[in-house]
């Protein structure tokens, strides 16, 4: 029961660990655009990839590298991975992004002060997503649907790169693809919401802000209470893209000790077992 206990503290503390990273980076970069100036869109979406990456290798050998809560629930409802470690996931995912998110806003205190005084929407967006990203017309409503589609492509994507029966990547390059993966959903779905495509990713950020003065952080840039667009929208996205995954492909795909498409299988041969030999 300790080795147990044990080998779960060493998960979560990964599972924090590179969750931190990934934000140090991400929420990092866009303090840097919005508040010194530095950089732009294509920026952000490169560091948020680049920060992927770099959790991701941080995390993988000892919890898997998920990051991510709708990542967690997906491989729970379609690959076996233990229901009742979800929560402690999550909670060390989210935990994660909320000591990462203290960091950079201290670090960026002094200019974030001068770009908005009175810590308002105007850089509630460095720590956490608004609908349209604070200025362009979109209800939470569109943004619910953005994030749902955004983490459904995650999750469809993540399944197929992963998947060894399909042409997953080699050389431990997986978290190299995934993170492009994350620049370009950046690049593509950003506008309606921001990509958070992560309750973690967003809620800890979103909380450290609120604790550090700005008080609308829960709320969007209408007014309206916003903080649970970014949750519930990647769950059930997450969900849709993995369960899309297994019904478009990989309910296709060969066996792994099926002879690959096109190739005639070995004759089998014949090993006597011991004690049967001549």
């Amino acid at each position: 029961m300790a080795q147990g206990r044990r080998e779960l503290l060493g998960e979560l503390a990964a599972e924090f660990a590179g969750t931190a990273v990934l934000i140090l980076f991400g929420v990092g970069v866009v303090a840097q655009v919005v508040a010194g100036g530095i950089g732009d869109h294509d920026s952000i979406a490169w560091a948020w990839g680049l920060g992927v990456v770099l959790g991701v290798y941080t995390a993988a050998r000892l919890s898997g590298a998920h990051l991510n809560p709708a990542v967690t629930v997906a491989l729970a409802a379609f690959k076996g991975f233990s229901w009742r470690k979800v929560l402690p996931y999550s909670l060390a995912q989210t935990a994660g992004a909320f000591v990462a998110a203290l960091l950079v806003r201290w670090n960026y205190s002094e200019v974030l002060a001068k770009v908005d005084p009175g810590h308002t929407v105007k850089t509630q967006g460095v720590f956490s997503t608004l609908p349209g990203n604070g200025t362009l017309p979109v209800t939470q409503w569109g943004a619910l649907r953005d994030q749902i589609i955004g983490t459904a492509i995650l999750l469809f994507l993540i399944f197929a790169i992963s998947d060894e029966r399909n042409s997953a990547p080699l050389a431990n390059l997986a978290p190299f693809i995934v993170g492009l993966l994350v620049v370009a959903i950046g690049m593509a779905w950003g506008t309606d919401a921001g990509y958070a495509i992560n309750p973690a990713r967003d809620f800890g950020p979103r909380l450290a802000s609120f604790i550090t003065g700005y008080g609308t952080a829960f709320r969007d840039q209408y007014g309206g209470l916003y903080f649970w667009v970014p949750i519930v929208g990647p769950l059930i996205g997450g969900l849709i893209g993995a369960g899309l995954y297994q019904v478009l492909v990989a309910r296709f795909l060969p066996r792994e000790d099926a002879p690959e498409p096109g190739r005639t299988p070995e004759p089998a041969t014949y090993e006597p077992a011991a004690g049967q030999a001549g």
